[in-house]
């Protein structure tokens, strides 16, 4: 009897394993990057069947499909009269809105492309994403208009029009008044007759592994890929309600939340932000039936009190990535969310799993069966010489079942196999291995490690190189340790990611050496300058001297084995209270972080 129900459970998680890749696989078949098809006759066709739909609601407005269109339509004669020719770039420093999906949509009807730019940013990497962007126009409204202002007094090589939603201020214009009277039509499609769908739609930004944010080549096909993939994976359906609070300028939300919904006539209940204590009043007053997560936003809701309606709610999946095991059985159990679909991706790579059948913990799968034809790859990785380690014959070692290595996709020129890159042609060299394999070979080098059992799971264990997780952001470490080196007193700095119990990826902790004029009050005003919320080091390290390899290289083990204990390390450790700045770390407070009550 145990043998047949354990062979039945075996062939019911086969059936949802292959039924979940067949759908999601038959609405990507016919994506093709020498296709004329662009994302925007994706979206242009799911207007024209669900018209008088409701598209996406936000802070108690709305659109239908039929209206999201037209505001589309307007942007995309909006950028006509600027005389903006396919190819051009508008920068959109924009927080989630009404009209932020609509506004990069429009400017794809006419070639335009959109860089999607974090609305967190401020100073040198602000300064940097804009620049790299090439953009001759940016988009702001009044909660980035300060920071845009801020770059643009300290001179920039690059000035741009801008143009902003509401009242303008200085040298802005307003982009409502201004396509306030322009055509609700279609612009003529012949505007677009000559671009392929392998051309770049939006630049998004990526942290990479070194240095400043590197801004992604998102083509047509890759977005058609994030929209359809997940319009399948999902199975929506137009009576769904998608609930939203991931930020637009990133794929997860902004492509695969919003293709989810958007291709399968479902709607949008779009929020500004996450909010721990209002998610689950959100969830039910808005019915919604799924919703999208990063692993952190679920741990935030694990980490509050028990809430009325987090037990009383429509929803029937949550999709999303970086949900570890522990919370997995929160969401399933103390939440009731009856399904969770985890995946894995990038922005820019060409590596993309799907946990259909719900195994705890893992990423996604590669059925054994299915090698052939999803060609990842795990290698074992050298951590010495930080890259994939080679054989005496020159080629890579896959990583053995358990084993762990850094994941690799193929490079080929299909739709699901093509690399882009980034737009800094270097930047997108160093992501490729050559002769992996066979000679002339070219695999993606996704920066993470992980292990696959022999079932085909995959699970994630770390970041190679420079990068650490934290709020869901990648995290520079190049970046952070600039911003404290620029700061009066500061004489040399190692950051590095600690692990900290209860929570998601790996919090900010900086190592400094420092002399007069320093002081722990100019150091936390110059961070909140300079880098985003989630880039400023949680905990610090005041040091006489930093200890280096023979090649100068900083050892950091030792550092990240010490972590932010206070009896380990012999030094003085500070602590980043949002309140009060950074205080000495003390036992007590060290106890409040391990028990999960400090807020962080």
């Amino acid at each position: 009897m145990k043998r047949h129900q354990a062979l039945a459970a075996l062939l019911r998680r086969e059936w949802r394993y292959l039924t979940g890749l067949a759908r999601t696989l038959l609405r990507v078949r016919t994506i093709s990057p020498t296709s004329p098809r662009l994302v925007c006759d994706d979206l242009e066709a799911a207007v024209d069947r669900w018209r008088s739909r409701p598209a996406i609601r936000f802070e108690g407005a709305s659109l239908t499909y039929g209206e999201m269109d037209a505001l589309a339509n307007r942007f995309a004669h909006w950028a006509l009269t600027q005389g903006l020719k396919p190819g051009d770039v508008v920068a959109v420093f924009l927080p989630n809105r009404l009209d932020y999906l609509p506004l990069w949509y429009g400017l794809t009807k006419v070639g335009v492309v959109a860089a999607l730019i974090n609305n967190q940013l401020t100073g040198e990497p602000l300064a940097h994403c804009l620049k790299v962007s090439g953009a001759a126009h940016c988009v702001v409204d009044g909660s980035t208009a300060p920071a845009f202002d801020a770059v643009a007094e300290a001179g920039s090589e690059h000035p741009m029009s801008l143009w902003t939603f509401g009242a303008p201020d200085g040298a802005a214009a307003d982009l409502a008044a201004a396509t306030r009277d322009l055509s609700e039509a279609r612009p003529d499609r012949r505007l677009r007759s000559t671009l392929r769908a392998r051309g770049v739609a939006l630049l998004i930004y990526t942290s990479g592994t070194t240095g400043l944010p590197k801004a992604a080549k998102v083509t047509h096909v890759r977005a058609g890929l994030y929209m359809r993939g997940f319009a399948g994976a999902t199975g929506a359906r137009p009576s769904d309600r998608i609930y939203v609070t991931l930020p637009l300028y990133h794929a997860t939300g902004g492509l695969c939340a919003m293709g989810a919904a958007l291709l399968n006539g479902a709607s949008v209940s779009l929020r500004a932000g996450f909010s721990a204590s209002h998610f689950w009043n959100d969830v039910v007053a808005e019915r919604a039936t799924m919703f999208v997560y990063i692993g952190e936003l679920c741990r935030y809701l694990v980490n509050q009190p028990p809430r009325p309606g987090e037990r009383t709610h429509r929803l029937r999946l949550a999709f999303g990535n970086g949900l570890g095991g522990d919370i997995w059985a929160h969401l399933e159990e103390r939440f009731a969310v009856p399904r969770i679909l985890e995946f894995y991706g990038s922005t820019e790579g060409n590596v993309s799993l799907f946990n259909f059948d719900g195994k705890r913990g893992a990423l996604g799968r590669v059925a054994p069966y299915l090698r052939a034809l999803f060609k990842v790859e795990l290698v074992r990785f050298d951590p010495e010489i930080q890259a994939p380690d080679r054989g005496p014959d020159g080629f890579c070692i896959r990583a053995a079942p358990g084993e762990v290595g850094e994941c690799l996709g193929v490079i080929a020129s299909g739709a699901r196999t093509e690399y882009a890159g980034y737009v800094n042609r270097a930047d997108s060299e160093k992501k490729v291995l050559k002769d992996a394999f066979r000679p002339g070979d070219s695999w993606f080098l996704t920066g993470d490690l992980m292990t696959r059992d022999r079932e085909g799971y995959f699970y994630f264990v770390d970041r190679v190189g420079d990068t650490f997780r934290w709020k869901g952001e990648n995290v520079s470490t190049t970046e952070v340790a600039a911003a404290l080196l620029a700061v009066p007193g500061v004489k040399e700095a190692i950051v590095y990611g600690v692990a900290v119990p209860h929570q998601d990826g790996r919090a900010g902790m900086a190592a400094l050496v420092v002399d007069e004029p320093f002081d722990l009050a100019g150091l936390r005003n110059r961070l909140e300058t300079a880098l985003p919320p989630y880039a400023q080091p949680l905990f610090l390290r005041l040091t006489a001297g930093l200890v280096t390899t023979g090649t100068f290289k900083p050892r950091k083990l030792e550092l990240i084995s010490e972590g932010f204990d206070p009896t380990a390390a012999s030094d003085r450790l500070f602590f980043h209270d949002r309140v009060q700045g950074f205080i000495p770390l003390t036992s007590a407070i060290y106890d409040h972080i391990l028990a999960g009550d400090q807020r962080l």
